[in-house]
């Protein structure tokens, strides 16, 4: 759509050339024919060195917007694209795309759903009533098992194997908050991208990115009943236990583990080959690798043991 019907649709005054926006996107990625938006001062000095054709701002950060960039001035610009997020979602289905590739040797259950757009590579088993969304991708030798979802524009690698009832793209946590309590649906229009060689158990989410992609590294092993929010990336040869959680745009690096029912916060970056014990409760960023952790508040492996140690003498 045209940078003066998006400027009318969020209420912002709008002077100069008018020109054609081809999506939405984070500060940092955005291009030349995309917009942007900035909901927090600390996000200055990344408002300056954006690409973005217009960013939506208010009034404490508008004369930061670089010269070549359209500063869209509202009241609340976390709410505004809310409300234009909805107009940049891709429809669910498109009957118009050209039916589904199938790679030679595949077998499909005559009970699954592909849809149109969609391409699932060689030797691959889908089972009953598993659903491929739109334009999803999935790679040679991948069994998806029964009842798995796999929503549109996603990517699945090779190799891989999805268990039972577990959805992958479905959308992430987010809406906006006004001052009345009141949420609007921040429309989730990026996706996931799964790499070779990872395995998924049954009733797990994977949820697809607000923009871009949530990432699953290849040789990522994640147990049943696993929630990963938007935008998160998971590190190469990890291992989720079973009911654990990583809220959204946290990255995990290589070889983390997850014991059963461990968090994470959002916006968090875990070195790798960090080790967290069940129920742990992971609230801060960890930067040296290596290290071991258990317990809400985090601490140290060998720490926790010894306060344990002292609790179990005070009650005696």
């Amino acid at each position: 759509m045209n940078l003066k019907e998006i400027a009318s649709i969020i209420g912002a005054d709008f002077i100069g050339e008018d020109i054609e926006i081809t999506g939405m996107n984070t500060l940092k990625d955005a291009n030349k024919s995309e917009v942007s938006f900035v909901s927090n001062s600390k996000y200055v000095k990344e408002i300056q060195n954006s690409n973005a054709a217009a960013i939506i701002v208010d009034s404490s950060t508008k004369d930061f917007v670089p010269e070549g960039s359209v500063a869209l001035v509202v009241n609340f610009p976390y709410w505004e694209m809310a409300a234009l997020s909805k107009y940049f979602a891709p429809p669910l289905e498109n009957d118009e795309l050209p039916h589904a590739v199938i790679g030679e040797g595949t077998k499909i259950s005559p009970k699954a759903e592909i849809a149109n757009g969609a391409v699932i590579g060689k030797n691959c088993t889908v089972m009953a009533h598993t659903y491929v969304g739109s334009k999803a991708v999935i790679g040679d030798n991948t069994v998806l098992y029964p009842n798995v979802t796999v929503y549109r524009d996603c990517r699945i690698g090779n190799e891989c194997v999805i268990h039972a009832g577990s959805v992958v793209g479905s959308d992430g946590f987010g809406f906006a908050t006004n001052k009345l309590g009141e949420h609007k649906k921040i429309y989730q229009n990026g996706n996931v991208l799964i790499e070779d060689n990872v395995e998924i158990g049954s009733c797990t989410t994977v949820d697809r990115a607000v923009f871009g992609s949530t990432l699953i590294k290849k040789g990522v092993r994640i147990d049943n009943l696993v929630q990963i929010g938007h935008n998160c990336e998971i590190g190469e040869y990890s291992v989720l236990v079973a009911q654990s959680g990583v809220a959204g745009s946290t990255k995990l690096g290589r070889n983390v583990v997850m014991g059963g029912q461990a968090a994470a916060a959002g916006h968090l970056e875990i070195a790798p080959f960090s080790t967290f014990a069940a129920r742990s409760g992971i609230t801060k960023s960890i930067q040296q690798s290596g290290l071991t952790f258990s317990g809400f508040p985090l601490m140290e492996h060998r720490i926790w043991l010894k306060l344990q140690a002292k609790l179990a003498k005070l009650i005696k």
